[in-house]
């Protein structure tokens, strides 16, 4: 366990089990309707896309695509590895906070589909006229699930010289998961 510095890439691993910090981690993924998601083609394209997104007991991802949008596309093309991002665009400058996960991504089994896609139209809280059908078969949408394998959340901004440098706290991933919001 180590404070953030230049050797270890700005990472602190002291306050992995910090209360305080992990509650803080859980608001903004509670907080925040959307997420960007990271991913690379076979040929090691990187690309990212925003999209709207719920989360279960574990902390698993979801949302809804198109099969042919290239972060789909990427995940069936590079065994679902993927990074996703959760953070408030809208502070000040200097200010933001963020979650961030790395994990892997994939196309909701069907017998799953029902649950998430209620979990989902939860979130929005908005009634849709989405079923089940309209993410099988010849559809041109599915449902994603993102298993997280690791996470961080933003730290503090260290003074190095003249500047600030952004450091990143890497979290208990299981600790995260049995915080309720």
């Amino acid at each position: 366990m180590e404070s953030a510095n230049v050797n270890n890439r700005w990472v602190n691993t002291i306050d992995a089990k910090n209360p305080e910090i992990l509650a803080r981690a859980r608001s903004i993924i509670t907080n925040n309707l959307y997420c960007t998601i990271s991913t690379c083609s076979h040929d090691v394209y990187p690309w990212v896309s925003p999209v709207f997104f719920a989360y279960d007991e574990e902390l698993r991802l979801y949302w809804s695509s198109a099969v042919v949008a290239k972060h789909s596309q990427n995940l069936y093309d590079n065994q679902g590895r993927a990074a996703i991002t959760i953070f408030d665009s809208s502070v000040s400058e200097g200010t933001g906070e963020g979650v961030y996960f790395s994990g892997v991504g994939s196309e909701l089994e069907r017998d799953c589909l029902e649950k998430i896609l209620k979990l989902l139209q939860n979130r929005a809280k908005k009634p849709s006229k989405r079923t089940v059908d309209d993410y099988q078969n010849n559809s041109p949408r599915r449902i994603y699930k993102f298993q997280p394998q690791q996470v961080w959340v933003t730290g503090e901004r260290l003074a190095v010289g003249n500047q600030l440098v952004d450091t990143k706290i890497q979290l208990d991933l299981p600790l995260l998961v049995s915080l309720k919001p």
